[in-house]
C-alpha cells in the first residue's frame, strides 16, 4: 500500500482518524481532534516517513481550519508513531509518557534502518524531536469545551509508556498499539503479562469508536470481540512459551513447532517469534536481545520482513 491510500475519517464531528492501510510494519494510524471555542487541535501520533507524515499533517490542517495544531501526543516510542515529529509546527506542544521520552532518546534505529525489512522504510532525514511535556498516570487537555483525557494503564504492555487518548463525551478511544485490528500484536519491547491485563482495562472505557494503532477502525459493538481475540493470542503465546521452555526449545524452534490457527490470517504472523522472545525473557526475568530476536524472525519468515512503507 502506498502513502496515497491513507485517508482521514471523521468519527464524530471534528474528531478524525488517519487510517493507513494495510496496518502492517511501520504503517500506523493517527488522529486529529479539533477543539471548540478557539481551543486549537490535538494531533495524535505522526508517521514513519516524511511523505506519510506530510500527507497526514496536510489533511489535519484542512480538518482544523484556522485552529492551530496546539498539542500533539505520542502514544508510545516506536518510530512509526514518532519519526515524523520533527515536521510538526515548532510551537506545537508535544506530549508523551516519561518512559516514551526516555525510550525515544535511546532509540537504536532512528539513525539507520537495520537490515530487517524489505523494502526498507525510508526515514532518512528524520530528526529526533522528543516530548516537551511528560506524564506518568493521567493528564487532561481542554481544547476549548472539548475534553481529552490521556491515560497510562499503570504498567508495561506494548511498551512501558503506552498512553491512550479518551474523549469521554464523544466516547472515542485512540488506543495506540495496545490494539492491532487483524494485525498481529507486537510485544517485543513490552510485557506479555501487561498486555493481558490491558485487555480488560481497555474494555472498561466502553468506547463507541475505537482507533487502533494498526488496522481498520473498530465500532463499539465489535470492540469486545477484538479484545477477546487479543486475549486468546496472548494466552497462546504464554502457553507456547511455557511448552517450549519445558521441551528445551528456543523461541524460533517453538514457533516452528506450533500452528498459528485462527491467527494465521493476521498481518505479520512472524511476530510470533518476537513475542516468544519476550515471553521467554519474562519467564527468565531477563531482557530481549532485539537483533537476535529479529534474526530469528527473519529465519522464520524465510527472508527479510515485508514492509510497504
Amino acid at each position: 500500500m502506498s502513502a496515497a491510500d491513507a485517508g482521514l475519517v471523521e468519527l464524530v464531528p471534528d474528531v478524525h482518524a488517519w487510517v493507513q492501510p494495510d496496518g502492517s510494519w511501520w504503517i500506523n494510524n493517527a488522529g486529529v481532534v479539533c477543539g471548540t471555542e478557539g481551543g486549537g487541535a490535538l494531533i495524535i501520533d505522526t508517521c514513519c516517513t516524511a511523505e506519510r507524515t506530510r500527507r497526514f499533517l496536510s489533511a489535519a490542517r484542512r480538518a482544523a481550519g484556522q485552529a492551530p495544531l496546539r498539542f500533539a501526543l505520542n502514544t508510545h516510542l516506536h518510530g512509526d508513531h514518532t519519526y515524523g515529529n520533527y515536521l510538526l509546527p515548532q510551537d506545537t506542544v508535544l506530549i508523551a509518557h516519561e518512559a516514551t521520552r526516555a525510550g525515544m532518546i535511546a532509540d537504536p534505529f532512528i539513525d539507520a534502518c537495520p537490515p530487517v525489512w524489505r523494502p526498507a522504510p525510508d526515514w532518512s532525514g528524520a530528526r529526533l524531536r522528543t516530548p516537551d511535556l511528560t506524564m506518568t498516570g493521567a493528564l487532561t487537555l481542554h481544547l476549548g469545551g472539548r475534553r481529552v483525557e490521556l491515560h497510562h494503564p499503570g504498567y508495561t504492555a506494548h511498551t512501558s509508556g503506552d498512553v491512550v487518548a479518551w474523549l469521554p463525551a464523544e466516547r472515542v478511544l485512540f488506543t495506540g498499539d495496545l490494539v492491532f485490528h487483524r494485525v498481529t500484536p507486537l510485544l517485543l519491547m513490552g510485557s506479555l503479562e501487561g498486555a493481558l491485563r490491558s485487555v480488560e482495562w481497555l474494555a472498561g472505557f466502553e468506547a463507541d469508536h475505537i482507533v487502533p494503532g494498526h488496522g481498520g477502525l473498530v465500532g463499539g459493538g465489535a470492540f469486545r470481540t477484538v479484545l477477546a481475540a487479543h486475549d486468546r493470542y496472548y494466552r497462546f503465546i504464554t502457553e507456547t512459551a511455557a511448552w517450549g521452555r519445558e521441551e528445551g526449545l528456543g523461541p524460533l524452534e517453538a514457533a516452528n513447532a506450533v500452528e498459528l490457527g485462527e491467527f494465521a490470517q493476521w498481518q505479520d504472523p512472524e511476530r510470533l517469534v518476537l513475542n516468544l522472545h519476550r515471553a521467554y525473557a519474562e519467564a527468565q526475568r531477563g531482557d530481549v536481545d532485539l537483533m537476535a530476536a529479529f534474526a530469528d524472525a527473519i529465519t522464520y519468515n524465510g527472508g527479510p520482513l515485508h514492509c510497504a512503507v
